[in-house]
């Protein structure tokens, strides 16, 4: 039987995580390995100077998964998921909250997870949705894609990176495959500051939202209301 193993950066309570075991569960033996609270945009970062803590979770809502939380980053549960736990098929990340295309890619903890997996020589594919509006496509679509690429071949230190549009079934336009990397994120990003007391200064991240993207990539598939699917090398 088919093993498999899924991490993501949002946490195991998150809802695309569940989601996707239970899609996953359909096609062979699951193992889910996850952080126990959020750990977003760690990208490849892995515990170096602490101890990681492993707790099992025997009320993991998809009957049958072996499901372990985790104080590491989602790197981490690649890592030492596949050393002590299980030898894998399959790497499966996400379904991460948010879109993660374009130079996002190189944060996130979602496909730093996948590429860990790639890099030990296992199939790996990242599973990203929009986080602003309804997932009618992912659930719609999830199953079947799933099925479909589990098993496609990859070069190693490459993943799939797959996105799943933020619209409603109806507006839903199609999937694309063999998407580029988008050249801009799904954010620009600013830093304002404030000067503090002592002469130092407070900064905040700001994103707002950066609707241009290049012809046939990634973020341009989403925005226009596609399900965007491409072979991504490490950037690491």
């Amino acid at each position: 039987m088919r093993k498999i193993l899924i991490t993501n950066d949002d946490g195991i309570t998150a809802d695309g995580i569940i989601r996707l075991a239970r899609a996953a569960a359909r096609l062979g033996e699951v193992w889910v390995i996850a952080p126990d609270g959020q750990r977003s945009a760690m990208s490849h970062y892995i515990t170096l100077h602490n101890h990681i803590d492993v707790y099992e979770v025997k009320d993991f809502p998809v009957e049958g998964v072996h499901a372990y939380k985790t104080t590491g980053t989602p790197a981490d549960c690649i890592r030492f998921g596949l050393i002590n736990f299980v030898k894998a098929d399959v790497v499966l990340t996400g379904i991460n909250f948010g879109y993660n295309c374009g130079t996002d890619l190189q944060y996130s903890g979602t496909a730093g997870a996948a590429f860990e997996g790639a890099v030990e020589g296992v199939r790996s594919i990242a599973f990203s949705e929009g986080a602003f509006g309804v997932h009618e496509v992912t659930d719609a679509y999830l199953d079947g894609i799933l099925e479909e690429y589990i098993d496609k071949p990859l070069e190693r230190n490459t993943i799939w990176n797959i996105n799943f549009p933020e619209c409603p079934l109806s507006e839903f336009k199609g999937i694309l495959t063999d998407r580029t990397v988008a050249h801009g994120g799904y954010f620009k990003d600013s830093y304002p500051f404030e000067v503090l007391p002592d002469g130092g200064m407070r900064l905040m991240i700001h994103g707002e939202k950066d609707v241009r993207a290049q012809e046939g990539s990634d973020y341009r598939a989403c925005i226009d209301n596609y399900i965007s699917i491409g072979v991504v090398r490490n950037l690491g």
